[in-house]
């Protein structure tokens, strides 16, 4: 199990797969291989199924916990063992429901950065509604990535290995040139507790939980809505989608586009029929009269 473990890593490694997926496929190959207590090079097709009726049936996960666990699985069969399995009916993937963000509006934007209690996790998550940032790429932004000439953000080896620029508003540089005299970081924009490396993604999770508490808003709130709300703001405002495309760094506009169905712009444009009829509906309802039989 050790020589397959290294095999399949060294096979993630040359396909530059993230270092967060490398970890995640191996946990869950591991996962499998517990669950029938044999090394998954003695497990077949039959094994795989009974694994994906545990895991839907008995655990009850999440389907894209599923679909992590039914990812790392097909890889180390048709990557590292080379199985010519038609994979698709051997190992499918789970079809996964698709799901409008909810969106917060510009004053519970407000309303909820008020609540975090930290200049550095406020600062972060500014950042993400500022510019659109994924939390990974706003707790990893470096001093050098701040370009306050050209009013642009450079963000590295984002999702997917890739490089893009974003917008800097006069209004966040200026929020994070008041973080950085708080504590003045050399290299991190914001350092974490490790020397040398960042804050991490989870720690500015646990404070954004936090603050919803504190404020108070019934809808769900992660890092990743004011990214959401970013790109629909934008939409509102008018802004196009190819243009909200490449500030998010999505590789297909069909994804971008997903925010038409959202933004009331383009939701609420119309008037309802029912505002268009000759007179309003009343509420007011006549008691029925007797029958005769």
């Amino acid at each position: 199990m050790t020589s397959l473990r290294q095999h399949m890593i060294e096979d993630m490694q040359v396909r530059n797969l993230s270092l967060c997926t490398q970890n995640a496929y191996v946990s869950q190959v591991r996962l499998f291989a517990l669950y029938f207590n044999e090394s998954p090079e003695l497990l077949g097709p039959e094994q795989i199924r009974a694994y994906q009726v545990y895991l839907t049936n008995e655990k009850r996960l999440a389907i894209a916990s599923i679909s992590v666990a039914m990812s790392a699985i097909r890889f180390l069969y048709r990557i590292t063992l080379k199985k010519n399995w038609p994979s698709a009916d051997i190992i499918p993937a789970p079809k996964v429901p698709r799901k409008l963000p909810i969106i917060l509006s510009p004053e519970e934007v407000v309303q909820f950065l008020d609540c975090v209690r930290s200049k550095k996790h406020r600062a972060i998550l500014t950042a993400c509604y500022g510019a659109g940032l994924r939390i990974s790429e706003a707790v990893a932004l470096t001093l050098p990535a701040i370009d306050s000439k050209r009013m642009v953000l450079r963000i590295e080896q984002g999702k997917g290995k890739k490089d893009r620029y974003g917008m800097l508003s006069p209004k966040l540089l200026e929020i994070l040139r008041d973080w950085w005299r708080v504590e003045r970081p050399t290299h991190w924009l914001f350092p974490g507790d490790r020397p040398g490396g960042h804050i991490t993604p989870r720690a500015v999770g646990l404070e954004c939980r936090y603050a919803r508490r504190i404020c108070k808003i019934s809808k769900p709130i992660t890092p990743h809505s004011l990214r959401h709300a970013f790109a629909v703001h934008l939409l509102e405002n008018g802004t196009d989608v190819r243009t909200i495309q490449l500030l998010l760094g999505h590789r297909s506009l069909a994804t971008t586009a997903k925010y038409l169905r959202i933004a009331t712009s383009k939701v609420c444009s119309t008037s309802s029929p029912l505002d268009l009829l000759p007179r309003p509906v009343s509420m007011e309802v006549k008691p029925t009269p007797p029958q005769p039989f």
